[in-house]
């Protein structure tokens, strides 16, 4: 292949004029989803006239990326997940060899077989799929063009870059990027590519996946896939609806668990065998393969969340191998196709002019779209460190502005002076023994010294320090410089330093950040200052909406900046862009005379419920562009809580209410990204809505199908760990450690007895014989984040086959919580159900050797812990971790020593000291709880609070400065043990006496569960008896059996905070 990288062209961002901003419309319901198809071709009206035909579409896109300098690859000849598993892409874009291709892959996906019965979900698909390595600098661009010679007008629809980091476990394999929507519809995925195999890439490469179904299916206008348009006068349906039904039937029924298990092991090992030849191709061919045999095991049920875990693993340390392989395969043969050579950097400047007052200054960073959490970061970022920059440089100043967009980080300073403040400093010099010679003529030392500093020799003075040693000094006087100089040195290092969760690279240049970078404006007043960074040199072009007549604009001066970017419909604050997008969208459900979407202000929207490409809501010239769709569905068919999932999660819709603020509507809300087309945008977005409603629809309907109960033997297909058994055995287990649990619960308080009561438990059974039963129906299978919900709303749908109101919130309540901030269990079955199946993850785990480590917890054990902490303490329910432990060892498959369990309770008891110290209390008083009742929870946790409030009260000082007298002398002494008791006869003073009567008084009124303040009110009569032991009394007495006794009382004294709390853990003890 030709070195294509040279020869891409760039191509235009320009486009029409858009049509005008329109008011929020309220837009006609959409008609009925099409859930079946005849076979024979539609003429709908779809979002291009004269639509290509499916076979067009890819010879239009070979054309379009062959004409700007990518060579035409080939499908590959075994099973891949998606294009990103060809070789053209996977092993080329490693090492340093330029690398542009654009081909079609068939792409097979066996978990989304259904019988070629859902009208959007394929096994077989079709995605096109584009490498650019090296970056060309205009990819977006160059990917917007090929939407345009697809027939897709970009002035008219709403085409957004929604953020998307990329890994593949299977390939150990990562980037960052975007899904690329098309009026809502996902059809693209964008990446930069940064890592595969294990291997950060030498030269990050540009990947564009399209899915070409979905896009031909909008372009055409149909609802089915198998009506589009194939080819003339043959459709998708007639090519392919056999092969989809019978590889379904394959991937969903007739696949051999066994046989495709053995398979795995055999791919397993041939590719091994290939690399110890020293063949990556063919190993890689067989990694493919085994990757395809894990995919139809997982399409049977039959991967567990640990074999999943495992499986990943092995098949990353293939591709690990086999890339390191490649990469030295490449190196031997010379690299063929050459090298990327070493990128253009721009030839540094200097300002021309300076301004010569005051003027305002400009810097911004022009990116392609940030995630609005990286813009939220950056702003805060640079709010801190813009003031405390001019500072140092002594650049005096007016108002600082920072605000930012998906696509730009600017910071606007008012007044910013025109030159640095003059500064006067006295400068040490050499000693002046050193500076001077004998005969008082300046030596070497002292002409550097002066040189460096711009002084005269006979400008020096002599002064001693404190030690009476002789310096020479200068008075260096700073007149300064202009703030143009200054800041074009400095404004490399403040872009540099800007940090986030995760960056990337994208050209040779050596710059990170959380996208690329596209372009720099720094304007002081009309000056440009010219700095440096990434490859890019700051002028003063900024770039405003891609669709714009002029998607570029001159800045003139800093001043025309924010009118500049307002003319041109960028609206740069963020609190002004969700205040009036919350404006429209309330307007709009008031348009259909519904309540508005959701309660919360603009200044907190919920999340996911805003387009994902802006902090918190997308850019927008304003007025916002705001549309309501009708979705035509039937709402009640479904658990509201899928329909909502969908709009929210998946598509970043607002739902409508009604007034009740609970039943759902048939309307959405939805906001464009900038000038479009509202009647195409609209109804491109209720399709869409549509599709998803269809594929929940599909889910839903199948489920239902049978009751719950029928789910549960099929987890048995699942496999939980290797040596724990599969998901069935894993919910037996919790079936038969709920009994022993709620023991254990009515055991640990006198007021907890009704735990274990029959009533109770019957429901925590059964609720725990049924709450993983949903995992194996479809509706969770596609959305996992359902796991509850969907057992609870099956449970109810099946209330006359005898299942209670109780046992299905039971169920739901099992899973939670099931993220930071989640809903709580609040039932005793639902508690008890909750905390079952976490201890058993929790021991079982432990004892096969997954607990986690510092850096990995690839079985959310963390995350378990302290939910099932977080439900024990917010609901006030006393156990104790080492019984609850204990129970669930006795049930696991394995053996749990002793030592096991003790792990388990000692990385439980640090998950409840993280708990405790998130909810403010100091950590000293955290330790000081949980050495002496960490095992039960919900007991420590109330002892927390109550010790902090007697702290800031300052009550507890006399008694610890009491009880550390006691505590200092025993410790470390010859002290009885603990069953030789005090003999009171052995007394020789009256002290002795008050204080063993004292002690024996306060002792009869501790309790286990003793408060802090009852413990104090018990332990308060001690202290003047303590006083007056220590004044009278000489412990360590020359008569053995009087000190053994006097030491005796004094380790029973010391003892008497234990079960309660550990006052050597407080300050001042």
């Amino acid at each position: 292949m030709p070195h294509a990288a040279r020869s891409l062209i760039r191509a235009s961002a320009a486009s029409p004029a858009a049509t005008a901003a329109p008011n929020p419309i309220v837009v006609a319901a959409s008609p009925a989803p099409n859930n079946g198809s005849n076979g024979q071709t539609t003429q709908p009206s779809g979002l291009v006239k004269d639509a290509p035909t499916f076979q067009e579409a890819i010879s239009k896109l070979q054309e379009y990326w062959a004409s700007v300098g990518c060579a035409i690859w080939l499908p590959h000849n075994t099973e891949v997940g998606a294009g990103t598993m060809n070789p053209a892409t996977f092993l080329r874009v490693l090492g340093p060899e330029p690398w542009n291709v654009a081909y079609a892959e068939p792409s097979i996906r066996p978990d989304d077989s259904r019988y070629g019965d859902n009208p959007n979900r394929l096994q077989r698909h079709t995605q096109f799929q584009v490498i650019l390595k090296p970056d060309p600098g205009n990819a977006q661009e160059l990917y917007l063009g090929s939407l345009e010679a697809l027939g897709i007008d970009t002035k008219v629809h709403d085409v957004r870059f929604v953020e998307d980091n990329w890994e593949s476990p299977v390939l150990g394999a990562w980037g960052l990027g975007w899904e690329v929507w098309l009026d809502g519809m996902e059809v693209t995925q964008f990446t930069y590519f940064q890592q595969a195999g294990g291997r950060a890439l030498d030269a990050p490469a540009v990947e564009i996946t399209y899915g070409l179904e979905r896009i031909m299916m909008s372009l055409q206008g149909v609802t089915n896939f198998k009506d589009i348009r194939y080819a003339p006068g043959v459709t998708y349906g007639e090519m392919f609806y056999q092969n989809e039904y019978e590889m379904s039937c394959y991937n969903l029924d007739e696949a051999d668990v066994a046989d495709q298990r053995a398979r795995f092991e055999l791919y397993d090992k041939e590719a091994r065998r290939l690399l110890a030849k020293r063949l990556p191709i063919p190993a890689y061919d067989h990694l493919l393969k085994l990757s395809h045999t894990f995919n139809i095991l997982d399409a049977r049920g039959a991967v567990g969340v640990t074999e999943r875990a495992d499986c990943f693993a092995t098949l990353r340390g293939l591709a690990r191998e086999i890339t390191g392989l490649w990469v030295s395969r490449r190196e031997e043969l010379g690299h063929p196709l050459g090298l990327i050579p070493p990128p253009a950097s721009p030839v540094s400047s200097r300002p021309v002019g300076a301004p010569l007052e005051p003027r305002s200054f400009v810097l911004e960073i022009g990116t392609e779209e940030l995630p609005p959490d990286d813009v939220v970061s950056a702003l805060n970022q640079l709010r801190e460190r813009v003031p405390a920059l001019l500072s140092k440089l002594r650049l005096t100043h007016g108002s600082v502005h920072v605000e930012g967009t998906p696509r730009r980080l600017a910071v606007v300073v008012e007044g910013l002076a025109a030159r640095q403040a003059s500064e006067e400093a006295k400068v040490r010099g050499p000693p002046a023994k050193q500076a001077f010679s004998a005969d008082g003529s300046p030596t070497k030392a002292l002409e550097g010294f002066c040189r460096k500093n711009g002084v005269d020799v006979g400008s020096v003075t002599r002064e001693a320090d404190a030690k009476g040693v002789e310096y020479v000094y200068a008075v260096v006087r700073d007149a300064g410089r202009d703030a143009v100089e200054v800041l074009t040195d400095e404004l490399p290092g403040l872009v540099g330093s800007l940090s986030f969760k995760k960056s990337m690279r994208w050209n040779g240049h050596g710059a990170s950040f959380s996208r690329p970078m596209r372009w720099l404006l720094a304007l002081h007043g009309d000056v440009v200052l010219p700095f440096v960074y990434g490859g890019l040199q700051a002028a003063r072009t900024t770039r405003v909406l891609r669709n714009s007549p002029a998607p570029e604009l001159v800045v003139s001066s800093a001043e025309t900046y924010l009118p500049a970017l307002a003319t041109a419909g960028i609206a740069l604050s963020g609190s002004d862009r969700a205040e009036a997008i919350w404006r429209d969208v309330e307007a709009a459900a008031a348009n259909v005379g519904r309540c508005p979407p959701i309660l919360s202000p603009p200044s907190s929207p919920p999340c996911g419920l805003c387009n994902s490409t802006s902090p918190p809501f997308p850019p927008l010239p304003l007025p916002g562009h705001t549309f309501t769709g009708g979705t035509q569905h039937n709402t009640t068919q479904h658990d509201s809580e899928v329909l909502v999932m969908v709009m929210r999660k998946h598509q970043r819709y607002f739902p409508v209410f009604a007034p009740d603020g609970k039943s759902l509507l048939p309307y959405f809300i939805t906001v464009a990204n900038g000038p479009v087309d509202p009647a195409v945008v609209a109804a491109g977005n209720e399709a869409v809505l549509r599709a998803r409603f269809e594929d929940a629809t599909f889910f839903y309907r199948e489920d239902l199908k049978q009751p719950l109960e029928a789910f549960r033997p099929k987890l048995s297909g699942t496999t939980f760990q290797k040596d724990l058994g599969s998901l069935l055995d894993k919910a037996l287990r919790l079936e038969r450690l709920v009994g022993p649990l709620a023991a254990a619960v009515a055991a640990a308080r006198p007021g907890q007895a009704a735990w274990g009561e029959a009533g109770v438990l019957e429901v925590a059974v059964e609720a725990a014989r049924l709450c993983k039963a949903d995992l194996a129906t479809s509706t969770v299978t596609e959305m996992t984040a359902l796991a509850g919900t969907m057992g609870r709303h099956y449970a109810y749908k099946q209330a006359s086959c005898g299942l209670s109101a109780a046992v299905a919130e039971a169920i739901f309540e099992a899973a939670l919580p099931r993220q930071a901030g989640d809903l709580l269990p609040a039932s005793p079955a639902g508690v008890l159900v909750a905390a079952a199946d976490r201890l058993d993850s929790l021991v079982g785990l432990f004892a096969a050797g997954c607990a986690p480590t510092a850096a990995a917890d690839p079985y959310g054990l963390r995350r378990a812990a302290y939910g099932m902490l977080q439900t024990l303490v917010t609901n006030n329910v006393g156990v104790s971790l080492r019984a609850a432990v204990a129970a669930a060892a006795a049930l696991q498959p394995i053996a749990v020593s002793d030592a096991v369990q003790s792990d388990v309770l000692s990385y439980v008891n640090g998950r409840l000291e993280q708990l405790l110290g998130d909810g403010g209390a100091p950590a000293e008083v955290v330790r000081a709880v949980l050495g002496e009742r960490g095992d039960d929870p919900a007991l420590a946790a109330k002892t927390v609070e109550e010790l902090k409030v007697w702290l800031r009260a300052g009550s507890l000082r006399r008694v610890m400065a009491a009880f550390s007298r006691p505590t200092r002398i025993v410790r470390g002494k010859e002290v009885p043990d603990a069953s030789v008791a005090v003999d009171p006869a052995v007394f020789e003073g009256e002290e002795e006496r008050q204080l063993y009567a004292a002690y024996t008084d306060a002792r009869a009124k501790m309790s286990p569960a003793v408060s802090v303040s009852e413990w104090l009110a018990a332990v308060e009569p001690l202290l003047p008896a303590i006083d007056r032991f220590f004044d009278k009394v000489f412990v360590m007495c020359e008569d053995a059996a009087v000190r053994a006794n006097r030491l005796a009382l004094l380790r029973d004294l010391a003892a008497l905070p234990r079960g309660v709390l550990d006052l050597s853990q407080l300050p001042g003890f």
